[in-house]
């Protein structure tokens, strides 16, 4: 089973092109399926056999993370490991049966989105300072909600992905596949003010020549977990009172765009979305629409 594990994520990483991502996730997970085996069988993981694991094996799996009090849609993300591991075992013979093509995803449940108001994102946007790090965290945190960036995308990008001339950025979203977004004005200007002097400021830092555009505080290219630590200090300056992430900015650039009248087809584009089911989340109506609708139709308003 270790040995399968090593080659699948292997597979992933050369031939499918997975980020890092995916494959910390997806080594995490199996790891832990391979380690819940071990214990039943009482077994080393090296011992354990892939092929003897059915559907009820998965299951007894399931169970022991749902007495663990796991939420859904992290026993869905480890179904999703297993059922892709499954799938390469099965493509290169080594299991005859898929067990996992009569296990089922836990239904999940409905959530909408956590955004911002506008007013809100005025807040947010304003609240770094004219420091070198404050230039940085201006420039971060516009095109994550200029541009509808994931953490992972504004930490890849580089100073060349940045077209001034155009208003363009490239990124490489979920499986580096590439995509082209527009910046807004405020964006590129914060990234001008930025690459003018704050950057300068960070890369002298490092004593040598850097390609990605965001730097940490040592000249070095900044990680996704610092980029959450840099929108949670500006929601706490900014006093906003609900519990905002990165990703939330990305999600009160889709609702906006809705809201100001964009289609539902170009905002999938703009978001990197495969499938416009994953888009259909934003469609969510606000408090401030619910109000105008109300008001204009209905007798008694």
């Amino acid at each position: 089973m270790d040995l399968l594990l090593e080659q699948f994520i292997a597979y992933l990483k050369i031939e499918k092109n997975a980020s890092e991502h995916t494959l910390e996730g997806y080594s995490h997970d199996l790891l832990e399926f391979g380690e819940f085996l071990a214990q039943a069988l009482k077994k080393d993981l090296s011992q354990v056999d892939a092929a003897q694991v059915d559907h009820l094996t998965v299951r007894r799996f399931l169970a022991k993370l749902q007495a663990k009090g796991l939420s859904k849609s992290t026993m869905a993300r480890k179904l999703a490991a297993l059922r892709s591991f499954y799938r390469y075992l099965a493509r290169e013979e080594i299991v005859k049966v898929n067990p996992m093509l009569n296990v089922h995803t836990p239904k999940m449940d409905k959530r909408l989105p956590k955004f911002l108001y506008y007013k809100e994102i005025e807040a947010l946007l304003n609240a770094p300072d004219s420091t070198s790090q404050g230039e940085r965290d201006k420039a971060i945190l516009e095109v994550i909600y200029g541009g509808g960036l994931r953490v992972g995308e504004l930490e890849g990008l580089n100073i060349v992905d940045i077209d001034f001339s155009l208003g363009y950025a490239r990124v490489f979203g979920k499986g580096s596949k590439e995509r082209v977004v527009p910046l807004g004005g405020a964006a590129l200007r914060a990234l001008r003010q930025y690459l003018s002097q704050g950057r300068k400021e960070l890369e002298a830092r490092s004593g040598s020549r850097q390609e990605a555009l965001f730097l940490n505080k040592y000249g070095r290219r900044l990680s996704a977990r610092s980029v959450r630590n840099i929108v949670d200090k500006y929601v706490a300056q900014a006093a906003l009172n609900q519990k905002i992430s990165p990703h939330s900015l990305r999600h009160s650039f889709a609702t906006h765009l809705l809201e100001g009248g964009a289609d539902l087809r170009s905002v999938q584009e703009l978001l990197g979305h495969v499938k416009m089911s994953t888009t259909q989340i934003y469609t969510h109506v606000t408090k401030k629409q619910l109000k105008s609708v109300y008001e204009k139709t209905h007798p008694r308003a």
